[in-house]
């Protein structure tokens, strides 16, 4: 019997990551206006491709909130509409998930960031199982495959009939004003129930801030001492988001970029909040490493908040050149769940995978796994 899957693209996700404007709400013409790339569909194409030779259809609105992604990779596809605007809004995601959801579908896949999350908890509620696609720049909430090559897999399980279950993930979301001035505010919005998949789902960005500051702060200082230890002359330092990596920029005296990416060379800050772009030329012909954190509760170390760091740059650096950095109490609310990468480029995030090591404190450091599930 034919799987009936919905599918609804936010074209515009994610527009703003690779131009460091920290997300994409009401900033898609400027992030254009930068050069950035539009990604969704190429990310739903990655996701659809798991699909291949199964007995499914899939229905979506015309071009590309759908029919273009559904058509590069093959499958049936029925068109039931259009979007009313160009470029498209949050109103056409609303319409399109609830007409999908009124034609009987099996299961609601959307491709974007939580806001597009928010917009399909706000046209279905718990009407039917979501699988969320991730395209957007944040990505907070847990309805997501922790890259677009694992929500397909989960997708293909559900229509192989390999999983039954289903749980509730919660959807969050920050403002993005404030998130540019370097504040983070989540706020709950609801749930949207998702495949029992741990593995391949992600989970809700833990933002707590639970016991220990005093200890954790001594931790940081000591991972902080370790980075500047191990920093070379003429060597060009990426420091990466998060407060991990603000912690060392503390610790070397230097003004930061909590959720935005700064280089460092002998001792002073040479470029501040860059564009994916802005890295890859200040990199080509310069010696350089990278610092970077993992996001509590989730363990994203790429494609989560720091789409700057983009597939070429990272091929360029190679892993030797990657320092990771977190306390072990970070890792340890991990349960043993790998490090995980999404960095837009499914062979890359293949080629990463291993034990790598993560520094943890002065002269301290574990060796870790690092590896989506498909790895």
């Amino acid at each position: 019997m034919t799987f009936n899957i919905g599918l609804v693209v936010n074209p515009l996700a994610g527009l703003g990551g690779s131009v460091a404007l920290k997300g994409s709400d009401n900033v898609a013409q400027e992030a254009l206006a930068r050069g950035a790339v539009p990604k969704a569909n190429a990310r739903c194409q990655q996701a659809l491709a798991q699909l291949t030779g199964l007995d499914v259809c899939v229905h979506t609105y015309a071009g590309e909130m759908g029919e273009d992604c559904v058509t590069a990779a093959r499958l049936p596809v029925q068109v039931i509409g259009t979007a009313k605007t160009q470029p498209t809004t949050a109103i056409d995601t609303i319409e399109a998930a609830q007409a999908l959801v009124s034609q009987g579908v099996d299961i609601l896949v959307f491709v974007g960031g939580d806001g597009t999350a928010i917009d399909i908890l706000q046209a279905i509620g718990d009407q039917v199982p979501v699988v969320g696609i991730p395209a957007g720049v944040k990505i907070h909430s847990g309805v997501y495959g922790i890259t677009p090559v694992a929500a397909g897999q989960v997708i293909e399980q559900l229509v192989k009939g390999e999983l039954v279950s289903l749980r509730s993930q919660e959807v969050r979301d920050i403002d993005e004003d404030e998130f540019r001035a370097g504040r983070v505010k989540a706020r709950y919005y609801g749930e949207l129930q998702v495949p029992e998949a741990h593995q391949y789902m992600q989970a809700t960005k833990d933002s707590s801030q639970a016991g220990g500051h005093e200890l954790e702060s001594l931790v940081l200082d000591d991972i902080a001492a370790h980075i500047e230890e191990l920093m070379e002359p003429d060597v060009r330092y990426i420091m990466g988001s998060g407060s991990t990596v603000a912690a060392v920029m503390h610790g070397l005296g230097l003004p930061n970029t909590l959720l935005g990416v700064d280089v460092v060379e002998d001792g002073r800050v040479i470029a501040s909040d860059v564009t994916a772009a802005q890295l890859l030329s200040l990199c080509e012909h310069h010696p350089a490493q990278l610092v970077i954190t993992l996001i509590g509760g989730q363990g994203h170390v790429l494609g989560r908040g720091n789409q700057q760091l983009s597939p070429p740059l990272i091929k360029h650096l190679g892993m030797e050149n990657i320092h990771i950095i977190a306390t072990k109490t970070k890792l340890k609310k991990l349960a043993g769940r790998p490090l995980l990468v999404d960095s837009g480029d499914p062979q890359l995030d293949i080629d990463l995978a291993g034990l790598v090591p993560v520094i943890c404190g002065f002269h301290d450091v574990v060796l870790y796994p690092l590896g989506n599930p498909q790895t």
